[in-house]
């Protein structure tokens, strides 16, 4: 979250020191990176404040967290090709409307490259938590797992 959060104030830094010197589609560029820059730092923010558990999770709730988190990576891992796509969309329409030929231009860029950043973020991210979950799913060396005719055995030995 320190990540989306530091590229999310990147955006806000360096759009908003360009913006009022831009002029064409680059106006509409850093405009939109200043849109997406706030929902980033925003976003950034609450998770690095309130994701952290103090409390610990039991066995079979970080196996349902790991589950659901590497899900969420993988569902905006799919948004953010469409936001990809949807900036190359405007960027096409810029050519059929000349008359907001620098704001299409500007927002289609725009939309690409964060798009573009997102999905690199939520790659590695699906990716550094799916290699982390690996483990969860491993039955330790020094568990025992049996089924008997009462129900089930697990033998841990400590050593």
């Amino acid at each position: 979250m320190g990540v989306l959060g530091g590229w999310g104030a990147a955006n806000l830094l360096y759009s908003g020191i360009e913006v009022g010197s831009a002029t064409g589609s680059n106006k509409y560029f850093h405009r939109m990176n200043l849109i997406w820059g706030g929902v980033n730092f925003t976003l950034g923010s609450i998770g690095f404040l309130f994701t952290k558990n103090k409390d610990g999770l039991d066995y079979s709730q970080s196996l349902k967290k790991q589950i659901s988190i590497e899900k969420v990576y993988l569902f905006n891992a799919g948004l953010d090709v469409a936001y990809v796509a949807g900036g190359f969309y405007l960027k096409e329409r810029a050519n059929q409307n000349i008359a907001k030929y620098d704001q299409y231009r500007g927002y289609g860029k725009s939309i690409i490259l964060q798009g573009a950043a997102l999905f690199l973020f939520d790659g590695i991210m699906y990716l550094v938590h799916q290699n982390h979950g690996k483990n969860l799913f491993k039955i330790p060396a020094n568990m025992q797992i049996g089924i008997r005719e009462n129900g089930i055995n697990c033998l841990v030995n400590f050593k």
